[in-house]
């Protein structure tokens, strides 16, 4: 089953000053950027290991000598101006490459396991897209058996509409909605959660 499953994993080059933004307005740059680092690498850790072919897409520039083994993952360049563009390149390849079930994740979620992302591929099997919805009203995950390109068009990437907007896209279709998780994009998404605790000290 491998060869038909594709996962897309979205990752901002981890530079001072450029990542988890609206993290950093509260605790700083550098807690921002070893917060974003802890997430990578909790990413790694939850995909290295799925029976499927993973892609890395970096947003800025490709990295030779980072997390992502480059024998678990092919490394590719994100592609268009906005967030909706790059994720559209990115399925459009891979349903062009053969590929029958996509889905894409970003790589700043502790709230996901191995298992979730399992279990969305298994959803896969019987329906004709799968979302993971998040607590701020957009999506930590989304996959699809075929090219839906609506889904990311005309959309306000990063604001609380942007799931409300999807599901819009493809109602009366066959859906599965997993449960909703928290992503962490502000101070008050990780002050009460004990692993996060030694960036904030």
């Amino acid at each position: 089953m491998k060869e038909k499953n594709l996962l897309l994993i979205f990752t901002r080059n981890p530079e001072l000053g450029k990542c988890k933004t609206r993290l950093a307005a509260t605790i700083g740059d550098q807690a921002a950027l070893d917060i974003y680092k802890f997430l990578l690498q909790h990413t790694v850790d939850i995909t290295k290991n799925l029976n499927v072919h993973k892609e890395v897409h970096y947003s800025v520039k490709i990295r030779d000598n980072d997390s992502w083994n480059p024998e678990v993952y092919t490394k590719k360049q994100q592609v268009g101006d906005d967030l909706g563009q790059r994720m559209e390149y990115a399925f459009a390849a891979g349903f062009a490459n053969g590929y029958q079930n996509i889905i894409i994740i970003g790589s700043d979620m502790y709230d996901l396991t191995q298992k979730d992302i399992e279990n969305a591929f298994l959803a896969l099997a019987s329906h004709e897209y799968v979302i993971g919805p998040a607590e701020d009203g957009g999506y930590y995950l989304f996959g699809m058996k075929s090219l839906n390109s609506q889904v990311f068009k005309n959309k306000t990437w990063g604001t609380e509409t942007v799931l409300k907007d999807t599901l819009k896209n493809i109602q009366n279709k066959n859906l599965k909605l997993l449960e909703e998780r928290n992503d962490i994009d502000y101070y008050e998404d990780i002050k009460d959660i004990a692993v996060f605790q030694k960036f904030l000290s």
